[in-house]
């Protein structure tokens, strides 16, 4: 039965060290992980969280993409557990997007990230996959992918001045729309 975990906050060291891959996907403990991880992110409202940030240092992460009042443009996909991820390649052309951070409530920043990316993960059972991704889901797995790598995206940010708290960028979406 998956149960609901605390989420890491920024400050706690579990979200600056390089998480550990993983031998089997397929073990029992690994598999209660990937549980615990989905019902926390789906509580949270979140569209990806990284093992680390339910203090698990652990290289698996979930992309979960879906529209929501953060990012209601957010192409919907069903949520993918992606293990032992690794970057293949990115584009030279990067773009600068809003991001947040369920580890680090409250604030968001303009983060750049490349458009488009070449990935390769293990899923659940095992098997491995290579994917594109490109625009948003690009950004969501950088994201959770320097989770595994002991960053946030408050590293990413080129300014402070690029920094901004949540209710202000909601405001400021409301007015755009």
């Amino acid at each position: 039965m998956p149960i609901l975990r605390q989420i890491a906050q920024l400050g706690h060291p579990v979200l600056r060290g390089v998480a550990e891959k993983v031998a089997d996907p397929t073990d029992p403990a690994v598999r209660a992980i990937i549980d615990d991880m989905q019902v926390t992110m789906a509580e949270a409202e979140g569209v990806g969280i990284a093992a680390p940030q339910v203090f698990e240092p652990r290289a698996i992460f979930i992309v979960a993409s879906r529209p929501n009042p953060r990012y209601p443009n957010a192409p919907p996909m069903e949520p993918t557990v992606m293990i032992n991820p690794e970057l293949l390649w990115v584009s030279d052309e990067k773009e600068k997007g809003w991001e947040g951070c369920l580890s680090i409530p409250g604030l968001r920043g303009l983060v750049p990230r490349h458009r488009r990316i070449g990935v390769r993960y293990l899923t659940r059972a095992g098997e491995v996959r290579e994917e594109v991704y490109e625009d948003f889901l690009a950004r969501v797995f950088q994201h959770e992918f320097d989770h595994v790598q002991g960053l946030v995206f408050i590293d990413r940010v080129e300014s402070s001045r690029e920094l901004v708290m949540e209710k202000e960028y909601l405001r400021s979406l409301k007015s755009h729309a």
